[in-house]
């Protein structure tokens, strides 16, 4: 049967991404029967609908729109399974019957600003009509509401009873345009506006006989009588740009987000098992939750699953609602499968409320060069999209692996945080890597803006590193770059990389910003050795860059700098002395230089004490100063000369930062005899003031070490602690090594060296 003539076209109100609307869709069309289906969306993408026959789409999918000379510029058009469009979309190309969309072209509604459902731009908070019925039939929840009046309730009559449901839905969108106007909306009397435009074109070719599918505040606006001057009005002298369009993968997790078509809903997991349950939706539900339980370790039988649903229906009765909601079935697990906890609820919640579903698009969508060279690479390397965040470990001695890890580099260099690097928990070394994996939608856009770089993620990668290296305003930059190229084994474009490097060093005369390079060009050396790529080049430009520090260090560490600022240049001290260590392969005179840099930082009383500890601390650990001198050093930093701040400051620098300086001190008596005597000795005006730095340095102890060191100070005079000559240290605490006990462990340490 076709729409009656009398009453114009079929207007399907729906909500949009709602079950029960796409049933009452697919029942009014299969009831009416119209000669063309129009779809809220934008007009651009119709030359792509055919694609949504093709047995490789597969929903959650979006139609992406941006400007072809600014792919940053998009928006989404997303469509679920469960969503009515793509209902109406399917049921159109089932039948051999037109389908269209009617929506402001994309082209308008970019070069405005307003980027559309998914898009960027910044409208005023507009009216949510399906809160104020809520709220008007005594509910404070509109999703509750929605399932009580739609998705539990569905259409289960023939064909007027579905199309009488649209009428009633249209006319209370009719009554709140009443009372609230464009709901705060304005640009939704622009989209209206070109959507009756499009409507009169199809009454023209097709009569009335033709339904339009649109979000059902709109329905109302499309059924006023308006002249076509009035809407031409509206929409002249709107802005325009070319766009380009294609149909992109999308998650049921995006979809939980707000926004896709301004209606984000927040159960995408709970609506599609609606859409899909052919009976008994609450039980296959419950038994769905069963399962995910059960793969998690819980004890869960049939009888967990009988008690739920009898207790989801009865808090169903309880309440009046028609069938048992989202609520009822989450509140019955709690109780019957999770003895009352939260934490089994909150996995429910991710994996099927929300759930990780991501769609699939055919081949033959169109899309930049760059996303189908991507497409070969990830098929190639077995490397699946996937929406749910998985781990990726790799080890580089394996040809494989190194190629995924170029791929993951070279997208992070592109700005395509496809993966993101993270601590392995297999052990450390440089020939492994770790991986944190997930895709998200919205890379599909950042794929297409990385475009004009390059036809292939090689090509593209170079060439973005050549010119983010010529753009680069400081030294840090480049130095990070050139990182980037060896880890994404960039060849081409090191050249251009070292280039740039060479001439900001040359003219950089901040030590700190040297200091703060040189460690990541050690960490491009070593990474460069064990990717096999040719990093000889950075060599002598680290090799100058550190002597270059060497020279101009100590001058820049004088009694001006404020604590932050000594803070600060502590921390570049020990990441250039970790790269000397790296460089001092190539270079052992490098070694020495720095010693003697380090012995000046430590002696020189104008030298700041956490970087005069610090370089200490540094000199005793490679062996360079012996405890006797050691010894020395601490008791004139701790010396009553000395201000309480500064000599805390040296303890800090000496015996803090996680660098194993309690350890020292629980085996060194005599140091810990010093703090402990100088310590009591503080002022008790001054005390107030050093309490924050020793609280922060010996806070950051094993547990272990705090009690061994507790329990030496408890000893007091006399015991580990006393620095007086002939004191009694106590069992394995003697000033000199016992050459017995230590040969002791001599064969555990060669079984571990041989394990690592």
């Amino acid at each position: 049967m076709s729409p009656s003539p009398s009453r114009g076209p079929l207007l399907l109100g729906v909500r949009h991404h709602g079950p029960g609307s796409a049933r009452a869709v697919r029942a009014a069309l299969e009831a009416a029967r119209p000669e063309a289906v129009l779809i809220e969306g934008p007009p651009e993408g119709d030359a792509l609908l055919p694609l949504a026959a093709e047995k490789d789409m597969r929903p959650p999918v979006a139609l992406l729109a941006h400007a072809a000379d600014d792919p940053g510029r998009a928006a989404f058009w997303p469509l679920a399974g469960f969503s009515p469009e793509w209902v109406a979309i399917r049921w159109a190309q089932e039948h051999d019957v037109p389908v269209r969309f009617i929506d402001l072209p994309a082209a308008h509604s970019l070069a405005t600003g307003a980027d559309g459902p998914e898009g960027t731009g910044t409208d005023t908070v507009r009216l949510d009509p399906l809160a104020v019925l809520a709220e008007t039939a005594g509910y404070d929840d509109p999703e509750r509401w929605w399932e009580d009046v739609v998705e539990h309730r569905g259409a289960r009559g023939a064909g007027q009873d579905v199309l009488g449901a649209f009428e009633a839905l249209g006319d209370a969108m009719g009554a709140l345009r009443e009372a609230y106007g464009g709901g705060g909306h304005r640009r939704d009397l622009v989209r209206e506006a070109y959507m009756r435009q499009r409507m009169r074109a199809a009454r023209r070719e097709f009569g009335d006989a033709y339904a339009v599918v649109c979000g059902a505040w709109h329905v109302p606006a499309l059924r006023a009588r308006t002249t076509v001057a009035a809407d031409k009005a509206l929409l002249s002298g709107l802005p325009k740009v070319k766009v380009e369009t294609t149909w992109v993968p999308w998650t049921h997790r995006r979809l939980a987000r707000a926004g896709g078509y301004g209606a984000g809903i927040t159960s995408p997991g709970w609506y599609a098992h609606l859409f899909t349950a052919r009976d008994r939706p609450v039980e296959r539900w419950l038994t769905k939750v069963a399962g995910l339980l059960r793969e998690e370790d819980r004890q869960v039988s049939s009888a967990h699953v009988i008690e739920a649903v009898r207790l989801a229906e009865t808090l169903a009765a309880m309440r009046g609602r028609p069938l048992p909601g989202l609520t009822e079935t989450l509140e019955a697990v709690r109780a019957v499968m999770c003895d009352g906890s939260d934490i089994p609820i909150a996995l429910i919640e991710d994996r099927l409320v929300v759930g990780d579903v991501l769609g699939e698009v055919p081949d033959g969508a169109p899309v930049v060069p760059l996303q189908r060279d991507l497409t070969r690479q990830q098929r190639t390397l077995r490397l699946k999209v996937e929406a749910q965040e998985r781990e990726l470990e790799l080890d580089l001695r394996k040809d494989t692996d190194t190629a995924k890890s170029l791929l993951l580099h070279r997208l992070r260099l592109l700005g395509i945080g496809w993966g993101t690097p993270a601590v392995s928990r297999a052990g450390t070394g440089t020939f492994r890597e770790t991986w944190r994996l997930r895709w998200e939608p919205e890379l599909s856009v950042r794929v297409a803006e990385a475009g004009i770089w390059g036809t292939t993620v090689l090509g593209a990668a170079t060439a973005k590193a050549e010119a983010d290296a010529a753009g680069a305003a400081e030294l840090g930059e480049v130095t990070a770059l050139a990182e980037q190229c060896l880890l994404a084994g960039l060849a081409q474009a090191l050249p251009a990389v070292l280039r740039a490097l060479a001439d900001r060093a040359a003219l950089d005369t901040d030590v700190a910003r040297l200091a703060k390079a040189l460690p990541a060009l050690a960490r491009s050396l070593r990474y460069g050795d064990v990717r096999g790529t040719d990093a000889t080049a950075l060599g002598s430009v680290a090799a100058g860059l550190a002597e270059r520090i060497c020279v101009a260090l100590p001058s820049a560490c004088t009694a001006g700098l404020d604590a932050d600022a000594a803070a600060e240049m502590r921390g570049h001290v020990d990441g250039v002395h970790g790269a000397i260590g790296l460089l001092a392969d190539a270079d052992e005179g490098l070694r020495e230089r720095w010693t003697a840099v380090l012995a000046v930082l430590a002696d020189r009383d104008t030298v700041p004490g956490v970087i005069r500890g610090r370089a200490a601390r540094l000199l005793l650990d490679d062996g360079r100063l012996p405890a006797e001198e050691t010894a020395r050093l601490m008791g004139l930093a701790l010396s009553p000369a000395s201000s309480p701040a500064d000599a805390a400051g040296w303890i800090e620098g000496f015996a803090g930062g996680g660098s194993g300086g309690g350890t020292l001190l629980v085996h060194d008596d005599r140091l810990l005899g010093l703090i402990d005597t100088w310590l009591v000795g503080v002022p008790e005006r001054a005390f107030t003031d050093v309490l924050p730095l020793l609280r922060r340095t010996f806070g950051a102890y094993e547990p272990g070490v705090k009690r061994t060191l507790g329990e030496l100070v408890r000893r007091g005079p006399g015991g580990a602690v006393a620095a007086g000559a002939g004191s009694a240290a106590p069992a394995g605490f003697a000033p000199e090594l016992d050459p017995e006990r230590a040969d002791a462990v001599v064969g555990l340490v060669r079984m571990l060296l041989a394990a690592a």
